[in-house]
């Protein structure tokens, strides 16, 4: 299913940079003169996105033994654990949205990008456990699926035009509401395992550049962007999962192609 979001994704990047028969006719003749004096402008944004955590674990982390109750899901259960390191790895996702742009001068546009994302998170674990006389290294990888409705409110400041193209840097804030971190289906198809779990409310802040291209009948923009958030995301369930981490941040990053 995502091989084909991506080589959709991918056409679509081929299909807009093709410069059409009537462009290539008039090659240095501005496309839309007047687009930019209109007040509001609607689109649509297709995306993929990286998605990781930051990690900052507690202070003893290599020094505190957790008892077996803290490891339920390892079998056979261990006497005791210590942690020997925990990274977040990244994993690929999607995103579409819709494009709600107001011109506020020549130079700064106010936009609204309601948009719905999707991806996950890798938290890996590697733990050393004790079982009687004998030690075990094991590597844990617990994976964090997300289903993000975002609403960012976003300030687009653009350079000047030069024929049919323009640069521009953005920032702005968005408050991001996930919607499968805390699934029930994910508890059920995971009964003998722990899983973790993230809150579902998180802010944060953005800061990309962009580049728009000025094409007979759209504009078409190419957008690079970071996003991060702002609170500890992380619900803490008294396992060594959870109880390892001191703070655990999202982070994003994004590209978007908009058609406008």
């Amino acid at each position: 299913m995502k091989k084909s979001i991506y080589i959709v994704f991918l056409l679509f990047f081929t299909v807009a940079l093709l410069p059409t028969k009537g462009s290539s006719q008039r090659l240095g003749v501005p496309n839309m003169p007047t687009y930019d004096n209109d007040k509001f402008h609607f689109g649509f944004v297709l995306g993929a996105n990286l998605c990781y955590v930051t990690i900052k674990p507690i202070a003893d982390l290599n020094t505190r033994m957790w008892d077996s109750t803290y490891v339920p899901d390892i079998l056979p259960l261990p006497d005791s654990a210590l942690i020997l390191s925990i990274e977040g790895l990244p994993t690929p996702g999607f995103v579409i949205s819709i494009v709600s742009d107001m011109r506020m001068g020549d130079h700064l546009n106010l936009r609204f990008i309601p948009s719905l994302a999707f991806g996950d998170r890798d938290i890996v674990y590697n733990l050393k456990t004790f079982r009687g006389g004998d030690t075990t290294i094991i590597s844990v990888t617990k994976r964090i699926p997300s289903t993000y409705i975002n609403f960012p409110i976003e300030l687009k400041y653009k350079s000047k035009r030069y024929k049919n193209f323009r640069t521009y840097l953005m920032t702005g804030v968005q408050y991001t509401l996930d919607l499968a971190s805390q699934a029930k289906k994910r508890e059920q198809k995971s009964a003998d395992q722990k899983i973790v779990k993230f809150n579902q409310n998180d802010f944060y802040v953005e800061a990309g550049i962009g580049f728009d291209f000025y094409n007979e009948w759209f504009k078409f923009g190419v957008e690079i962007k970071m996003m991060y958030g702002l609170m500890d995301v992380l619900t803490r369930e008294n396992n060594i999962y959870t109880d390892g981490i001191a703070k655990l941040n999202s982070k994003m990053f994004q590209l978007s192609l908009t058609f406008e």
